[in-house]
């Protein structure tokens, strides 16, 4: 395990956000310390929705093989009648997958599968979370801050580069910043239990009086386990009955069902549904990730995914301003990122009210794949594009042979922690090389061959058309190769800066003792 007593970062909570970003950091080799004041990990599965978007970084994080086996599809959703008759509906509207969206549909799985999966891949490359470890206090300086923890072993205090708060929607780190957090409440008091009961088939996702909010109630299997979990609108004058006694007469009461029956209950919760947005994600040197940034309501399955997005576009800045970026750049997850959660808010605002008049229906808007920076201030484009791929969209996937003939993906050839540069049948004189950027030429005597046309047609590259993507799977810059030498500023910008003469020597030492 890594030194507790130096680290540049210090990431508090320990859910999706904080793990995400712990496993970026430590994929990055960057000193950190991950806290959470639970004496345990999380128990529930307040978000069980892996979006398509989700599932791309997932892979890239080395995770996806772990979540797809114990998760499933979203089961089909039959509301039921009065009579007791049902139609046959599904969660998410069905969609192939492409060459360019390998992923297409949500996966089903419980939040605490998903995160024990995760620290698990944490554990892999030599991390792990410090349970029963609180924040109680810190102070910003110029050079860093200072944390004042309570742990296992006393109290401490740390001295670290950067702070990020992922610890929820009631973010100590965001009161502390002084950070507002406006917003409003929705109408919706509910409550949200994963239970054992019988009575009901694991093939559905079974509705009772959607669009009822005083009388509906949904009980849906939870992929990966024996549990059912129960959602419910409750109401907001007196405090819901969690036991398994009570949500047995709440399910009786609401189905009209005497055959369904609670067994037991492994959590539960009962909260306010909100739409909130910090006006602030940076603060000097903190900053905040997850639902310490965005509340939303569970409809849409948006909140643990936009979650895991911030963690990513955060944490390569991170690392980058570690390895001597310029400070700006850390500004830039900011400017990217709020507007999304701004956005998702509105959305799952929209699918709330959808569903209170019954019959919601998730659509692509869920999937999270259209999702991108045009404006930000990373997003450059040399000259500026009328058609294809723009500086700033999701970088699409491709299937495609390498030079030996090895079939391969893009995907594949983004996977790790560098830059991308895709330059298409062009022929230019590459930048200097750079610790962290890899290049690829396309074309009939590259190292990338386009076999199939699908990389030609998902980016709408013509000949000397050149793409560089980013660490988190979006486009940086696009340009013409007689113009990769106006892309220095940029390289220089986001950190990576041409090998230094003390760096070549030690990769030649390197070198020779890897030859020996």
């Amino acid at each position: 395990m890594h030194d507790r007593t130096t680290s540049d970062v210090l990431i508090c909570g320990a859910g999706a956000a904080g793990l995400t970003l712990a496993i970026e950091l430590a994929r990055r080799g960057v000193a950190f310390r991950i806290i959470d004041r639970m004496e345990t990990p999380f128990a529930g599965s307040r978000g069980k929705g892996i979006q398509p978007r989700t599932q791309e970084v997932f892979e890239a994080l080395g995770t996806l093989d772990g979540v797809v086996p114990p998760g499933g599809p979203y089961p089909r959703q039959p509301p039921y009648q009065a009579d007791g008759s049902y139609t046959e509906a599904d969660m998410a509207q069905a969609q192939p997958p492409t060459p360019a969206e390998p992923y297409h549909l949500p996966l089903m799985i419980p939040q605490f599968l998903t995160e024990r999966i995760m620290r698990e891949r944490l554990g892999e490359l030599g991390h792990e979370v410090e349970f029963g470890c609180s924040l109680l206090d810190f102070e910003q300086g110029r050079d860093g801050v200072s944390a004042h923890l309570a742990g296992p072993d006393g109290e401490e205090t740390l001295q670290v580069r950067y702070l990020v708060g992922a610890d929820g929607g009631r973010s100590l780190v965001r009161k502390a910043l002084g950070v507002d957090f406006p917003g409003k409440t929705l109408g919706v008091h509910a409550l949200v239990a994963d239970v054992l009961l019988s009575g009901l088939d694991r093939d559905a996702w079974h509705q009772f009086n959607d669009g009822d909010m005083e009388r509906m109630v949904a009980i849906c299997p939870l992929a990966g386990t024996e549990l059912f979990q129960i959602q419910a609108p409750v109401p907001r004058d007196a405090p819901a009955d969690l036991s398994a006694a009570g949500l047995n007469a709440l399910v009786a009461a609401r189905t009209g069902r005497a055959d369904i029956r609670v067994q037991s209950v492994s959590w539960a919760s009962e909260y306010q549904m909100n739409a909130r947005l910090a006006e602030r994600y940076r603060v000097g040197r903190a900053f905040l990730v997850g639902d310490a940034a965005h509340v939303h309501p569970p409809t849409g399955g948006q909140g643990l995914n936009t979650s895991v997005q911030d963690a990513v576009n955060l944490g390569w800045k991170l690392a980058a301003a570690l390895g001597g970026a310029a400070d700006a750049l850390l500004d830039s997850y900011e400017a990217e990122r709020r507007p999304v959660a701004e956005a998702v808010l509105g959305l799952s605002t929209r699918l709330l009210d959808a569903q209170k008049q019954g019959g919601m229906r998730r659509g692509r808007e869920v999937s999270q794949l259209d999702i991108g920076y045009p404006d930000s201030p990373l997003a450059q484009e040399l000259p500026e594009r009328r058609a294809g791929i723009r500086a700033g969209d999701r970088a699409p996937d491709a299937p495609m042979y390498g030079a030996a003939g090895q079939p391969s993906r893009l995907f594949h050839l983004f996977q790790g922690t560098h830059w991308t540069l895709l330059a298409y049948e062009a022929s230019f004189a590459p930048p200097a090389p750079r610790p962290g950027l890899r290049i690829h030429h396309i074309g009939p005597d590259g190292d990338v061959a386009d076999a199939w046309g699908h990389l030609r047609e998902a980016y709408g590259l013509a000949p000397g058309e050149c793409v560089l993507v980013r660490p988190d799977g979006y486009v940086g810059a696009t340009f013409d190769a007689d113009q990769a030498g106006e892309l220095a500023p940029y390289l220089a910008h986001v950190g990576l800066l041409p090998f230094s003469r003390e760096q070549r020597g030690s990769a030649l030492t390197a070198g020779a003792e890897h030859a020996c």
